[in-house]
């Protein structure tokens, strides 16, 4: 569409809120008035033409007395959509009253099949009528809205000699006009200006990196495009025309089906009226209203091309309560089973749900298809690394990873989006990587490939134009290793989180002074026999200091049953808690003794061999909670987990052993790792030269300012 006619019906539609509304609603509600009138008027102007139709087949079906009569006003409107009452919005501009105008104006809405109803419903738009009807605007609001200085209808007017006085305006125009005016609202209601939907030049490098890298693979046939977080449906049309384009050079004929989810009712309706200006009823049954997170829309359809701009950075509370709460989810889609845990959870924490999306997507992929499914997505770069290892975030980066889907994620340049300025990452994932990718994960860094903008747009100052989408691509298809384009092995961003236990040593000192406010404890804790064990064995060991706590418990052991007192596990842990103390120079406290022959001796994992009463033993030690320690160990360490711990660890803390059962596997990407370049520092010499130029600047200045 030309770039002036659009800006010129932008503007036009603007002006019809600053000459109509602003007595009325205030700047921020606007839109409530503005868009769906925008949408009504383009339903209304595309049924124009056969308006006379229709009101023939209803008058005809009444008189049958026939009771469905959606399908045969459709087939005569030529739409997936019709307006069977008597009216079209330029008859109503001429109401002289105002109570007729809305009795007929209601009249007129009430005409429209249900799925305009449904459209009219998300837009809450019967609770506007009144007030315009007391405002006395609703006559002029219409009146502007068919004013002959504009054409939203699809066919151009023509002038009396046959010409083109204003073309027509096709589909994906008028949807770039409704995102525009969503824009210029929000922009005027302080809002996110981008929440919605996701710039043209973006979407169209994501239609191309979802479809070219198998472009030679499309077939003739049917195919299923997917957005779970679909706006005004922006990125679905621009998908289905790529698609069809590509197919078409390629001499294919292919049909697409469009499926999306949306939860903001508003641009819901926008995108369901889009579809059905399209001339698919079908499709437009394909958008489904609600949160994709805990609602699905399609639970059980896989698609081939996914594509989505979903939220981030946004709290997803509301969906966790709903899917059960984070320790009772079982939804398969966010719960899977992977390297033989059948409930390996890929569930980010609470004030971010966008990885979300992605498991959505990832449980709909086709697995039975030679062309499989791709899955082209942008989230923000906490997806990159937030989440440790065993954590939500991280295990859907190993899912991912592991399974071999992740082909390429893409870093863009800041200020691409209309609601944020923050690094944007495009992620790319399918489960038919070409041969030469297998095993391999490429990282592209296109931050600094944009063109700047002659005006800002909300956050956005640039964009990608074509011959810079071209390049992007371009690297993506060569798959070599440049600057800008990085290649590595899956494991590469993998490592294995170790913690690190040491062991406690424990010492007693057994003063008189020590005793004397341990015995107070024993007391108040109602362990009045345990003064009597503790007093015998203080005599019993010259009230001295004990550095192994081993000898310590079989020496309280002994007096304990001397005196038959039982040792519960509350008095144990009083002594060890208010009478042992930490000591470096202790000796190391045991936990438990293996049977000789039964276990074998294996210190790296915490199975000392040691000599207990004569007898060669394999022992275990108590860990001290204030030494414990955890290592990151990257997968492809030459020699793993243990020759990274000899190395590293043992050589500084040799006592130290790993806890094997809480050693996890986790994943992050850091892109500042791989493409970092170091500002180059000045030298010295220039420093210097600084440094001489100021003095010989400022030299005799404090004298003036002193005074000499």
């Amino acid at each position: 569409m030309d770039h002036r006619l659009h800006n010129q019906i932008v503007s036009f539609i603007w002006s019809i809120a600053d000459d109509c509304l602003r007595d009325v609603y205030v700047r921020g509600k606007y839109r409530d008035v503005i868009l769906p009138m925008t949408v009504i008027r383009r339903l209304d102007a595309v049924l124009e033409p056969t308006k006379e139709a229709v009101l023939e087949m209803k008058a005809r079906l009444d008189s049958a007395g026939v009771v469905n009569q959606t399908a045969a006003l459709c087939n005569a409107a030529g739409q997936a959509f019709y307006n069977a009452s008597p009216f079209t919005l330029k008859d109503l501009k001429s109401r002289a009253k105002q109570q007729q105008l809305k009795s007929d104006f209601i009249a007129y809405l009430d005409g429209f099949s249900p799925n305009v109803q449904e459209i009219l419903e998300k837009f809450k738009f019967r609770n506007q009528i009144d007030t315009m009807v007391e405002a006395d605007i609703l006559g002029a609001v219409i009146e502007k809205f068919v004013s002959p200085t504009i054409n939203l209808s699809s066919e151009p007017v023509l002038d009396d000699q046959g010409e083109v006085k204003l073309p027509a305006l096709d589909n994906h125009s008028m949807g770039v006009i409704f995102e525009e005016l969503i824009r210029k609202f929000n922009e005027e209601n302080n809002e996110e200006a981008g929440e919605h939907f996701t710039p043209r030049d973006v979407v169209e490098l994501m239609a191309d990196i979802a479809f070219l890298p198998v472009a030679d693979k499309i077939t003739d046939g049917s195919y299923l495009i997917y957005d779970g977080a679909c706006g005004t449906g922006g990125m679905l049309t621009i998908a289905e025309e790529r698609l069809q384009q590509l197919a078409k050079e390629r001499n294919k004929e292919i049909s697409i089906n469009l499926f999306g989810q949306e939860i903001n009712p508003e641009t819901y309706a926008i995108t369901k009226a889009d579809m059905l200006l399209k001339g698919e009823g079908l499709q437009a049954d394909n958008i489904a209203y609600g949160s994709t997170l805990s609602n699905d829309g399609f639970p059980t359809t896989n698609f081939d091309f996914m594509l989505s701009n979903p939220p981030y950075g946004k709290s997803w509370k509301t969906d966790l309560e709903r899917l059960g709460g984070k320790g009772d989810i079982t939804d398969t889609r966010f719960v899977v089973t992977h390297n033989g845990e059948s409930d390996f959870k890929l569930i980010p924490r609470s004030s971010d749900g966008q990885l979300l999306f992605l498991a959505n997507k990832i449980s709909k992929m086709k697995h039975n298809t030679e062309l499989g499914s791709r899955i082209v997505e942008v989230h923000n770069g906490s997806s990159l690394f937030t989440g440790d290892a065993g954590q939500g975030e991280s295990n859907l980066r190993r899912y991912i990873i592991e399974n071999d889907w992740l082909e390429a994620i893409i870093a863009l340049p800041e200020n691409m989006f209309y609601n944020t300025g923050i690094a944007t990452y495009i992620w790319v994932v399918t489960n038919r990587k070409a041969p030469h990718r297998r095993g391999k994960v490429q990282l592209i860094d296109a931050t600094n490939l944009k063109s700047p903008l002659r005006k800002n747009l909300g956050n956005k100052n640039c964009e990608f134009t074509p011959e810079l989408r071209k390049e992007i691509v371009d690297m993506l298809l060569s798959f070599e290793q440049t600057e800008h384009s990085k290649i590595f092995d899956n494991k590469e961003f993998g490592y294995w989180k170790i913690t690190v236990e040491r062991p406690l040593r424990l010492s007693v000192d057994l003063a008189k002074e020590k005793l004397d406010n341990f015995f107070v404890i024993c007391v108040e804790q109602n362990e009045k026999d345990l003064v009597r064990v503790i007093s015998d064995l203080a005599d019993k060991l010259n009230y001295g200091k004990i550095n192994d706590y081993n000898l310590f418990q079989k020496e309280l052991n002994q007096v304990a049953d001397r005196l038959n007192v039982k040792l519960s596990a509350k008095k144990l842990n009083l002594i060890k808690n208010n009478l042992a103390q930490v000591d470096e120079t202790a000796e190391k406290v045991i936990k438990k003794i293996h049977k000789p022959g039964k276990t074998a001796a294996n210190p790296l994992y915490g199975l000392f061999s040691e000599v207990i009463d004569g007898k060669q033993c394999v022992v275990e030690y108590e860990s001290d909670a204030e030494l414990r320690d955890t290592e990151q160990i990257p997968l492809l360490h030459e020699g793993g987990i243990e020759q990274f711990f000899k190395d590293e660890v043992l050589s500084f803390t040799p006592d130290a052993w790993i806890d094997e059962g809480k050693t996890q596997i986790g994943y992050e990407i850091s892109f500042t790792k791989y493409f970092y370049k170091p500002v180059k520092l000045r030298t010295l010499e220039e420093i210097k030269a600084d440094i001489m130029a100021l003095e010989a600047e400022t030299e005799g200045l404090l004298q003036e300012i002193i005074g000499g």
